[in-house]
Order: structure tokens, then C-alpha cells, then sequence
């Protein structure tokens, strides 16, 4: 809910799907400000954020002026950011050589973005933005079938944002959503692994022109390249401690239980 003020006097606005409850003090000088209800309609789209925000993209360069990147990332062209410095750092060292977290702000004041994290997306959404982008080599009948499923009834369109936010997917959480297709472990287990971390990605030029570089901070190999390593194995460990049994667990659904009963985005047991 928002809380405001008029003329000294409090009240509260609570929000109940898409109607308006108001609890009024006092009644003397009231005047509702409808913009907030605008601003938390659109942040239940997923489309609303704060001004301005400071992220990091982690490098092996000092990246002064952004660019796109691989059309075969998570969510296609773009430039990959998180919120978290020491992630980035991590992000930018690999076995060789280190990196730098190089610092951004960005004016998102009516930029247009998609929060697959919000409550209108689940996880298979994500999975699909992932096949869409991502080159994958299907080995079984079934995972070629829950590819076609998946595509045909979780599509997202990420072309027409400025700004993505969502999970992130590297080797360790790519391979979640590979046994996620194979039928290995259900929805349930796939979205608890998925919480581990998510990115910011610049899509439009408008967002791009709305990029000031701040600097950077220096990611030495021997120091974050560990980190990274540590954090990889330690998601591993528990993703394989708790997927004993799961695919067998009445709780949650395989792919295959949502084909054969052709649920759809949604359906309450995806969320």
C-alpha cells in the first residue's frame, strides 16, 4: 500500500486487485493523488521503477560507453548488469586474469521494463525467454516436446522493452533448466534454485542513452576468481542435495505433468 499526506492529514490506500480501498482520518482538505495508483499498477506489470539506480557490469575492460553484447545471452542483445558490486567482480574474473566492476547510473524515469520477477511471470516464463535466445541441443523426444509446449504457452516478448529484469543463467543455472526440460526435477525445485540471482539487462538505445559511466573498481583474480568458484560449487551442492526424490514428490510438477494437462501461465500451482 501508499502512504501519503494531505494538509498534515495521513490516510492509507490499500489495493485489492484492481479497485481502491481508502481509509480516511480526517476529511478536512483531502486530496487523492491518482498517480499513485498508477505507479503500483504499473509496478504490478512489472513496468515501474525507481528514478535512477546504480548497477555494475563485470569485465575483463574498463567499459566507458556500452555495448551490445551476444544475441545468444539469456534475453538476446544487450548489455548485462547486476545491482551487487562484489557479483560483478565475480562476474569478471575467470581462471586466467581478473577484471573490473565498472559502475553505471540510469535514469529510469519512463523507461518501459519487464520484471520477470514479478507476480504476473513464473519460472517456466524465464525457461522460455531461454530457448528463445539460447542455443540448445535437445537429445530426447520428450525435451524437443516440452521445448514446443513451453514456447507455444509461456511466450514473453522482450523486444519491446527498454529494460530487462530476471534470472541469470550461467553454465550451473542452464543446466537447472535443461533438467527442468528433461523431466530430472519439477517446477517447485526449479524456482527455488532459480532465486540464487538475477541481472539487470539494457535492451533499447533509449536506455542505453540513459547510461552515465561512474567508474569502476578493480576485481583481482586472486581474490573474486575463488569467490565465484565457491559460490558456483556451493549452488551445485545444494541443488544436488535436494533433488534426490523431488521428481517424485506430489508437491510440484514436472514438465511432462504440464503438458499432459495442459496448463497454462496461469494456472496457481506454477506460482
Amino acid at each position: 500500500p501508499f502512504g501519503m499526506t494531505t494538509s498534515g492529514n495521513p490516510f492509507t490506500l490499500s489495493f485489492i486487485s484492481t479497485s481502491v480501498l481508502i481509509k480516511i482520518r480526517n476529511y478536512n482538505s483531502l486530496r487523492i493523488d491518482f498517480r499513485a495508483i498508477q505507479c503500483y499498477n504499473s509496478y504490478r506489470r512489472g513496468i515501474y521503477m525507481s528514478k535512477e539506480k546504480i548497477i555494475y557490469h563485470g569485465s575483463h575492460k574498463i567499459i566507458e560507453h556500452p555495448t551490445y553484447g551476444s544475441p545468444n545471452n539469456d534475453y538476446g542483445l544487450g548489455f548485462y548488469c547486476t545491482e551487487y558490486v562484489d557479483l560483478a567482480k565475480e562476474w569478471a574474473c575467470d581462471q586466467l586474469s581478473g577484471g573490473y566492476a565498472n559502475k553505471y547510473s540510469i535514469d529510469m524515469s519512463g523507461l518501459k521494463i519487464l520484471n520477470l520477477n514479478s507476480k504476473e511471470y513464473n519460472i517456466i516464463h524465464w525457461v522460455s525467454v531461454l530457448l528463445k535466445n539460447r542455443k540448445v541441443t535437445l537429445t530426447s523426444d520428450i525435451e524437443q516436446e516440452g521445448m514446443y509446449y513451453i514456447l507455444d504457452n509461456f511466450p514473453v516478448d522482450t523486444e519491446s522493452y527498454d529494460v530487462i529484469i530476471g534470472y541469470r543463467a550461467d553454465d550451473s543455472y542452464f543446466s537447472y533448466a535443461r533438467d527442468f526440460l528433461s523431466n530430472t526435477i519439477t517446477v517447485k525445485r526449479l524456482t527455488q534454485v532459480m532465486r540464487l540471482g538475477n541481472q539487470i539487462v539494457i535492451k533499447s538505445k533509449l536506455a542505453f542513452s540513459r547510461l552515465q559511466f561512474l567508474g569502476y573498481e578493480v576485481a583481482p583474480q586472486e581474490i573474486h576468481y575463488p569467490l565465484r568458484k565457491k559460490r558456483d560449487e556451493l549452488a551445485r551442492s545444494a541443488y544436488l542435495s535436494n533433488r534426490k526424490g523431488s521428481a517424485l514428490s506430489s508437491e510440484s510438477l514436472l514438465l511432462i505433468d504440464i503438458i499432459r494437462g495442459g496448463i497454462k501461465a496461469d494456472d496457481p500451482r506454477l506460482q
